[in-house]
């Protein structure tokens, strides 16, 4: 060998971190994530994402007259649940990734987050 990569040995490999990643997404669309703003007053449930899919507000959380704390509660639980999907985001890709890279790599050292 003359050290030249294998053109096939890379294009399968690309292919696999293809694959990899597309089972990563769709695991993300199953992962459900629910935070909480108000004490439970509001609660927001989000895929591995990040899309809200339902928001449930207690009756005790409607006041007519002050329609700007329900807002912030909403805006607040929104803001948590999409966080919490990014943290499952980001440990999904980690996962993924990392059964992609050899053994013993140390990414760090190249200046890349460790995986």
């Amino acid at each position: 060998m003359d050290g030249t990569p294998n053109m096939a040995d890379l294009f399968g490999k690309m292919a696999d971190m293809q694959k990899n990643m597309a089972d990563t997404q769709a695991q993300l669309a199953e992962e459900r994530v629910t935070a909480e703003a108000g004490g439970g007053m509001v609660s927001v449930t989000a895929d591995g994402t990040g899309r809200v899919l339902s928001i449930k507000i207690e009756p005790d959380a409607v006041d007519v007259e002050d329609l700007e704390l329900l807002e912030d509660l909403v805006v607040a639980g929104v803001n948590k649940a999409i966080a919490e999907a990014e943290a499952v985001k980001a440990r999904k890709l980690q996962e993924g990734m990392s059964s992609m890279l050899p053994p013993g790599l140390d990414l760090g050292a190249m200046g890349l987050p460790g995986m």
